[in-house]
């Protein structure tokens, strides 16, 4: 029995999509249909229900799918038993929230490299509904998003959250506190609506009964940095990011009287029984940002 016709039974099955799957597998989807088709006829099975167009597995491709994982997950025990013992090429295709790039992606994909040097990595920024759909739709190994994922298949664990501050223009405000009513007639910039951030900035005001005068939303951390630097108005942006940037641009964070939401951040994706790759690169990251969320705070000399 041909291992890989195996493997792409357990993908069409995993993602109930033929064309998913030849995408997974980097396949035509010609080619992913001949390989079922030849394990059918191995096995003197239908394995796939064809008689319509809703994708559904037989009786027997229900019960064949449990030995085809277990088939999958023993020729990866061989393979790690029985290997040279050399570093593996690692492929990986990974998507994030801005928030997420701008506060630890870089230094923790820098550190994966590192550790391994065989990594091949394939790399998406978009908002959380579209990493959602794309981890549920079989097209990311690994999404890190404000909401988890939710399909067959489809594991979620949570990372640390990230702190969220206000920052202006160093020389437009310059006070030491801020009243949230006074940060409600300023011109207010936050992600895109619907959004986490967006919606607890909102409920924060509402919850002290303020309206503010105009919240804008940006989907782009970038273009909000930018735009406070032009003196714009406050942006809404995780701490961490914040950090970041103040090395490439002129940000101020600004204290107020009021406790800001963290933002959430979940990491999607699909198990595969022929490689432990997503769960190692998964729990570097946790560590990594772990690590980051529990060091201590920098303060600079001569301020509190």
């Amino acid at each position: 029995m041909n291992l890989r016709f195996v493997e792409a039974f357990y993908w069409v099955a995993s993602l109930k999509s033929i064309s998913r799957a030849a995408e997974k597998l980097f396949l035509t989807q010609s080619a992913m249909s001949s390989r079922i088709a030849t394990l059918e006829s191995e096995l003197g099975i239908l394995l796939l229900d064809r008689r319509d167009k809703q994708f559904k597995l037989t009786v027997a491709g229900a019960r064949f799918l449990v030995y085809a994982e277990k088939l999958l997950e023993l020729q990866r025990e061989v393979k790690a038993e029985m290997g040279s013992g050399q570093a593996m090429a690692m492929s990986m295709r990974i998507g994030a929230i801005e928030s997420v790039l701008h506060s630890w992606l870089i230094p923790w994909l820098e550190k994966l490299r590192a550790d391994h040097p065989g990594l091949e990595l394939e790399l998406t920024v978009e908002t959380t509904p579209i990493l959602v759909d794309q981890i549920q739709r079989g097209t990311l190994d690994l999404a890190f998003a404000v909401l988890p994922a939710s399909a067959e298949g489809v594991r979620n664990r949570a990372l640390p959250t990230m702190d969220m501050v206000f920052v202006g223009h160093p020389e437009l405000h310059r006070k030491r506190n801020y009243r949230l009513a006074e940060l409600a007639e300023m011109e207010l910039l936050t992600f895109q609506k619907g959004s986490q951030p967006h919606v607890t900035l909102l409920d924060l005001f509402r919850s002290h009964r303020l309206e503010p005068k105009r919240v804008h939303a940006i989907s782009s951390i970038s273009a909000m940095v930018q735009l406070v630097q032009g003196g714009f108005g406050v942006a809404l942006l995780p701490r961490a990011a914040v950090q970041r940037l103040t090395g490439f641009a002129r940000l101020r964070p600004l204290a107020c009287d009021a406790k800001l939401q963290s933002l959430p951040i979940h990491a999607s994706y699909r198990t595969d029984p022929t490689s432990k790759t997503v769960e190692t690169v998964l729990q570097s990251a946790i560590d990594f940002a772990g690590g980051l969320k529990n060091a201590p705070k920098k303060t600079s000399k001569g301020k509190p």
